[in-house]
C-alpha cells in the first residue's frame, strides 16, 4: 500500500503546516529515542518507524511522534480502553488492518501506519487525520473538524509539537 508522489508531497505539506502552527511546548513529553527492542523482532523501533514511514510516504518525525505520544515506545502497552501496542491499536482496528499480532512491533507500526496515511488521504490535513486515529473517523465527520474532546484536542498538539521537536533535532 504506496502512496503516490503527489499524496507523499501533499502530506508533507500538510506537516510542515500544521508542525509549524503547533508549540513544541504543547508536547508535554521530551524527544526521548525509540530504540526499544523485542526478541525476535527484525529491528529497533527506531529501525521498524523510519522504514515504514518510508513505505508509507510519512515524515518519520510524525510517525515518531504517534508512537512516542500512544505509547512512550512500549511495545507492551495496553491503553485502559484496550488499545494495544507502539501504536495503540484498539483489536477490531487491527484486524481490519491484518494485524494478527498487536504487540509485535514491526506489525503495530505497518498497521498505525497504514491507518493514519488513510485519515489523512481522507480529511486532507494532519489535525483531522490524527483527531480520527485519536476519536474515530466518524467524530471527526460529526464535528466537521476536530472535535471538542479536551482528550482529543491534547492529543492532536502533543503529537504535532513533538513531531515538529523531532524534525529540527
Amino acid at each position: 500500500m504506496r502512496r503516490d508522489p503527489a499524496a507523499s508531497a501533499a502530506a508533507a505539506a500538510a506537516f510542515a503546516a500544521s508542525a509549524s502552527k503547533a508549540s513544541a511546548s504543547a508536547t508535554g513529553t521530551s524527544a526521548v529515542p525509540l530504540d526499544t527492542r523485542r526478541r525476535g523482532s527484525v529491528g529497533s523501533t527506531d529501525e521498524i518507524v523510519s522504514r515504514t514511514a518510508r513505505e508509507f510516504a510519512l515524515p518519520e518525525s510524525l510517525l515518531k511522534a504517534v508512537v512516542q505520544v500512544e505509547s512512550g515506545g512500549n511495545v507492551r502497552a495496553v491503553s485502559p480502553k484496550g488499545a494495544q501496542g507502539l501504536m495503540q491499536l484498539m483489536p477490531g482496528t487491527a484486524r481490519e488492518l491484518g494485524v494478527s499480532d498487536p504487540f509485535d512491533p514491526e506489525q503495530n507500526v505497518r498497521g498505525g501506519a497504514a491507518y493514519l496515511a488513510k485519515q489523512i488521504e481522507r480529511f486532507g490535513d494532519l489535525p483531522r487525520a490524527l483527531a480520527a486515529y485519536n476519536a474515530g473517523p466518524g467524530a471527526v465527520q460529526r464535528h466537521g473538524g476536530v472535535p471538542p474532546y479536551r482528550e482529543t484536542q491534547r492529543y492532536v498538539s502533543r503529537v504535532l509539537g513533538l513531531a515538529k521537536e523531532l524534525e529540527t533535532n
